[in-house]
């Protein structure tokens, strides 16, 4: 993973993903801040100069600027364009019990991105079928296969009547590009965005029936998606990496024995970098939250932070707290998969 250009840089931990096959690697929390000097380290390739004076005198505007040049803050999303493209088939795939299965691919800041294609069968209610964005969590990507993984759950909304699009994203599997983490890069964001500006180019998709699915890393990413594009109408996230990036610098596997802290600075400037900071421009559209209490890859604890965060900005969240479950909801997740459709045939 690459660290974030500017004057404080975020690895984050790798996304925990599809446990039931790996575990993903890890990286520390990297903060350049120097505690003993009066302004930040400044790397050569920052647009525009470090802010001056004691770091405690950074105004809010300063901050909301810093925060801006960010290539994975909201504000530098919003500034890029997605125009997603025509869906191509690459491969036909073994059809589903009502709907077709095809391997397709879309462009994405110029490359092709494979994803698995989901479209039920039969006539399409006026307007066409409602269509469900589906982001999966992190898995290694030298490992990663379109058709694999995820079947029970994407298989779920196709039996519902939904299109799915399930993205490989860059670097996975024959998609073009680098994989560089979904956490302080925004490529995978990127992809997503543009899977859903492709999807709405599509005849048969209603483009004003989207919603997202996110799990694990996918949730974050799925989050980030519906700030930053305002037709995306609804998202079920699971098991989702979706407390403030503040919280997940101190909270997230830490090492054993020890507490990651953060100076008031730091912590101000990754509060303002999250997706969280941005809840208030959801504009009401609601998202459902699923976790399980026993998850060992992202604690319970982070569905209850976004929850939270949702409240205090007046937003809509319906989260579902499963006892002794495990990072994929293995014990109840027929339960989960039904609660899922029946939001999106709420919402979408």
């Amino acid at each position: 993973m690459r660290r974030l250009i500017g004057w404080v840089l975020l690895a984050l931990l790798l996304g925990a993903g599809y446990v039931a096959l790996t575990q993903p690697g890890r990286l520390p929390l990297r903060l350049p801040w120097n505690q003993a000097a009066t302004r930040p380290e400044t790397p050569a390739e920052v647009p525009g100069p470090a802010p001056a004076g004691p770091l405690g005198d950074l105004s809010g505007a300063a901050l909301r600027a810093a925060v801006a040049r960010q290539p994975i803050s909201i504000q530098a999303l919003r500034a890029r364009t997605y125009p997603g493209s025509a869906l191509t088939v690459r491969q036909t795939l073994r059809a589903g019990v009502n709907y077709s299965r095809q391997v397709v691919s879309y462009q994405s800041d110029g490359l092709r991105i494979d994803a698995l294609l989901t479209v039920p069968r039969g006539t399409p209610p006026q307007g066409g079928w409602p269509a469900i964005v589906f982001n999966h969590g992190y898995i290694p990507p030298a490992q990663y296969r379109t058709t694999e993984r995820y079947v029970a759950y994407q298989d779920a909304f196709a039996r519902a009547g939904f299109v799915t699009l399930k993205s490989d994203y860059r670097g996975h599997g024959r998609s073009e590009g680098e994989a560089r983490g979904g956490y302080d890069d925004p490529g995978y964001t990127v992809d997503v965005l543009n899977a859903a500006a492709s999807l709405k180019k599509d005849r048969r998709v209603n483009a004003k029936r989207l919603g997202l699915w996110g799990h694990s890393m996918g949730g974050q990413l799925s989050l980030r998606a519906m700030l930053v594009d305002p037709e995306l109408k609804a998202a079920s996230l699971w098991a989702g990496v979706v407390a403030g990036y503040d919280v997940l610098a101190t909270d997230w596997n830490p090492p054993a024995g020890k507490r990651r802290t953060l100076d008031a600075l730091n912590r101000r400037f990754l509060r303002a970098l999250s997706p969280n900071a941005s809840l208030r421009e959801l504009r009401g559209r609601p998202i459902q939250l699923h976790h399980g209490t026993a998850d060992k890859e992202v604690p319970y604890a982070f569905q209850r932070a976004l929850a939270d965060d949702l409240r205090a900005a007046g937003q809509s969240v319906v989260a579902y707290r499963y006892e002794g479950d495990d990072h994929n909801l293995s014990r109840t997740l027929g339960t989960a998969l039904r609660r899922s459709v029946q939001f999106f045939q709420a919402n979408l």
